[in-house]
């Protein structure tokens, strides 16, 4: 499915960017991987093997997607496909509900997962029109930008930097159509990844998703739950996808869920 492809992914030597790009290389795709941990890297990298490579970088300074991008280009040739996965709570900093929220945690949140989308999207546009080939880029959101879910998880600058992505990401679609560049937003729910362990840790809240995610006898989401539609979005499969939001969430957004109060 992704034969020859040259994808880039933002946030990929962990969790659900690293099942991802594992994905990709065993449909014959070459992949680059950022991450922030120097430890990831270099066993994303020893995972990917010969197809993939996985370099440092954080996602929130500018010129760290260009650094990926340049890297795919000088090993493989020209970009195909953004997936743009990092992204992650901001609880730690500050935020929660709108009446307990700080600035530094509206930042931090927003910094996180907006601003460093918006940077990795630029960089991939500028270099596909460069390159005058077309292309994808793929934007991780949240069901929780749609969905929300009072009780359990109350983040609400998490959840409004979620919905802005989509807002976004349908606004590239819009517009560069026109230069057969496809963008389209994956929306999981719970998954258990790094960023999940708060809540996949929580019996009250497991017991929770066990009706708020009702398939497959009700259970938290697996990183590789997403690599089928993932793989087919960036591939030529998808050729005639844009715009598009597509919830990978177990059931969620179809389900009341028992909040347990």
């Amino acid at each position: 499915m992704l034969s020859g492809k040259n994808i880039v992914i933002i946030g990929g030597t962990t969790g659900l960017g690293l099942s991802a790009a594992r994905h990709f290389v065993s449909l014959n795709a070459r992949v680059v991987v950022t991450g922030r941990n120097a430890d990831s890297c270099t066993r994303a990298g020893d995972l990917l093997g010969h197809n993939g490579l996985a370099i440092r970088g954080d996602a929130t300074d500018e010129g760290s997607a260009e650094a990926a991008i340049g890297k795919c280009q000088e090993h493989w040739g020209p970009l195909n496909g953004l997936y743009h996965v990092a992204g992650g709570s901001g609880r730690k900093a500050g935020d929660g509900p709108l009446d307990q929220l700080s600035l530094e945690g509206l930042n931090s949140t927003l910094q996180l997962n907006l601003t460093s989308l918006i940077l990795s999207n630029r960089a991939a546009i500028r270099t596909f029109l460069e390159q005058g080939s077309g292309g994808t880029v793929l934007n991780m959101g949240s069901v929780l930008g749609f969905s929300p879910s009072p009780v359990h998880f109350g983040t609400h600058a998490y959840a409004a930097a979620k919905s802005a992505i989509i807002g976004f990401s349908r606004s590239l679609a819009s517009y560069y159509a026109r230069n057969d560049i496809r963008v389209n937003v994956v929306a999981p729910a719970l998954v258990e990844t790094p960023m999940a362990q708060r809540a996949a840790n929580d019996p009250v809240i497991q017991k929770f998703i066990q009706t708020k995610q009702p398939l497959n006898g009700g259970r938290i989401g697996q990183p590789e739950d997403l690599d089928g539609i993932t793989a087919l979005l960036l591939s030529d499969q998808g050729r005639f996808i844009t715009g598009q939001v597509v919830a990978v969430d177990g059931g969620w957004c179809v389900s009341e869920g028992q909040s347990g109060e």
